[in-house]
């Protein structure tokens, strides 16, 4: 086999180099299953994807660490990615060997079934050993029959984690004042710094809870080990700040060995400092992780979740997932997948959650080699607590890619009222309001000329028109604005009522334009109307809502039915998910 070119980070690799490296990304993305086009309903856009992870063009992302990736790439299969493809397949026994239930001769064909496939997996050593976890665990719980086959084990252990939690002994130690403390402080200071030191006792307890729960400690552990906990780093004090700066939301992963009981002893440190957390759980089995399906079917965890908002619909739209957060402090969603962190495989639901939060907090040394051993940037502040083989514990904190915005919801709004402010005035002055509905971003790679198109025929409208008010969408757009945000912005503008006449871009609009521009249509262009935009199709069904309630609204362009070919509106996507069948 051909060498691979060599690189010092995953983040440098830029595909349309080497078309025999593009050649081997692709094989590796889809032996992977992580190729949004082999498998659209299930794998995440790359708009999707970029709500997480901030990538150039060109860029491609890998969800595993860099020295995992390295060793995929190597000629022949090295020692360390061996190592990691036989501890894939201890996991995998050590699951076929717990299903009590099965008789042997159909646990030996399952262990049997598990080796030819493993040996399939690993033949060209391009498979994530991740997910060859998932996928031959997938195989061991289709053919025993069990969902979840760790449910015992699980409630178990949060009862044992309970008790724990609710010992005298560590309560007090919890909750001993920290010597550094000086009396003489403000007291909403004094109050913060409590509660800084709390949270991160307690993030050591949930750090340790896995052994805990296997080996119960003595008080004289318990306290050893609180004693160790050092004083809040500078990093924790500036993502988690005091009581005079804004709250966050914050994104809580769990781990997949469990101790959710201490998650949450965790979460109500942060809810009660003032801040919002959306609890990601598992969609199915992973092992000692706890499963959404858990907060209703485990008596322990069910009391202990009793004040959160559990949201089951894995494609929650924006709007819907804002208004939730705008009512509920504590929020459970799950993450969409049945393994290891992967952000190909996360539900749209948990991509939106990731891109409403400030910070993200991520528990165990599988977050650690998700995020922090990854030269990926990712959008968002990552906190990542772990403990490792030797029983020292990390946290760690990555800060958000450099140049990142976040557009909040009150960035957004605002933006949208000053539109509406500017449409008052102008039907004050007596002018009529007009919003025009046009193509964007719904040809990949054409979104300059879409501008350029939309710009030059709304000026030739502006001039035609008297006395009227033209809203042009291209006018208002800011770098690093998403589909979302601007559906978003958009939405609160065109439900204002203040629209006299909407007028949806036709295909003589566009020959117009090119006219004006004296150029002749591409091919690209041609035969194109807003009836090609699956965010013009949300705009026409918002207008025709409208319609029925401001009967004076005129509607101008195509025909409403042209336009409800289309599904809806892709995750981020400036342009379209497709046509229906």
């Amino acid at each position: 086999m051909r060498k691979l070119p060599e690189f010092d980070a995953v983040r440098d690799i830029r595909l349309r180099k080497d078309p025999y490296f593009d050649a081997w990304i692709y094989n590796f993305m889809t032996e992977n299953n992580l190729e949004h086009l082999m498998n659209p309903t299930l794998i995440a856009t790359p708009e999707q994807l970029r709500f997480m992870v901030s990538l150039a063009d060109d860029q491609v992302y890998v969800p595993c660490s860099d020295d995992t990736f390295r060793l995929l790439t190597a000629q022949d299969t090295p020692r360390a990615l061996q190592e990691q493809y036989n501890r894939a397949w201890r996991i995998i026994m050590r699951l076929v060997r717990s299903a009590t239930h099965i008789e042997k001769q159909v646990k030996r064909r399952i262990m049997q079934y598990c080796r030819h496939r493993f040996r399939l997996h690993i033949s060209q050593h391009t498979a994530i050993p991740s997910r060859v976890v998932k996928r031959l665990t997938s195989i061991v719980l289709t053919q025993s029959g069990q969902e979840d086959p760790w449910e015992g084990r699980k409630q178990s252990a949060n009862r044992k984690a309970r008790a724990l939690l609710q010992d005298p002994a560590l309560q007090r130690l919890l909750r001993r004042p920290p010597a550094t403390l000086d009396p003489h402080r403000d007291i909403v200071d004094m109050r913060w710094e409590l509660d800084l030191t709390e949270l991160v006792r307690l993030l050591h307890v949930a750090m340790r809870g896995r052994r805990w729960l296997e080996c119960p400690p003595s008080p004289l552990e318990v306290e050893q080990a609180l004693e160790s906990v050092g004083a809040p780093s500078a990093q924790l004090r500036l993502l988690f700040g005091p009581e005079t700066e804004p709250r966050k939301k914050i994104l809580y992963l769990c781990d997949g060995d469990g101790g959710v009981m201490f998650d949450l002893a965790v979460i109500r440190v942060l809810l009660r400092m003032g801040h919002q957390v959306v609890l990601a759980l598992k969609e199915g089995f992973f092992f000692y992780a706890p499963m959404i399906w858990d907060a209703e079917s485990d008596p322990t965890l069910k009391e202990e979740m009793e004040s959160a908002f559990i949201l089951h619909d894995d494609r929650v739209t924006k709007n819907d997932l804002l208004r939730h957060l705008r009512e509920h402090r504590f929020v459970v969603i799950s993450d969409g997948t049945r393994e290891r962190l992967n952000l190909y495989r996360a539900s749209v639901t948990f991509a939106r959650a990731w891109k409403e939060c400030d910070v993200v907090m991520a528990k165990g040394w599988r977050a650690d080699h998700t995020f922090l051993r990854t030269s990926h940037q990712f959008t968002r502040d990552i906190v990542c607590f772990w403990c490792d083989d030797d029983g020292q514990c990390h946290i760690t904190c990555k800060p958000r890619a450099t140049g990142v915005r976040k557009f909040t919801e009150k960035d957004l709004t605002g933006k949208a009222d000053e539109i509406i402010e500017a449409m008052r005035e102008a039907r004050q002055q007596g002018k009529a309001v007009m919003f025009y509905s046009c193509i964007i971003g719904s040809i990949p790679g054409q979104t300059k000329t879409a501008i350029n198109v939309v710009d030059t025929f709304v000026r030739h409208l502006r001039e035609k028109l008297d006395t009227t008010f033209i809203i042009n969408p291209a006018e208002h757009f800011e770098e690093g604005m998403d589909g979302d945000d601007l559906m978003f912005m958009w939405e609160r503008v065109q439900r204002s009522g203040l629209i006299d006449v909407w007028r949806f871009q036709t295909v003589e609009d566009i020959e117009t334009s090119f006219a004006l521009q004296e150029r002749k249509v591409p091919s690209v262009w041609a035969g194109k109307d807003s009836t090609y935009s699956t965010g013009c199709t949300k705009e026409m069904q918002i207008a025709l809502d409208m319609q029925k309630k401001h009967r004076e609204l005129q509607i101008i362009g195509p025909s409403p039915d042209n336009f409800f070919r289309r599904r809806e509106y892709g995750v981020g996507k400036y342009f379209d998910v497709g046509i229906s069948g």
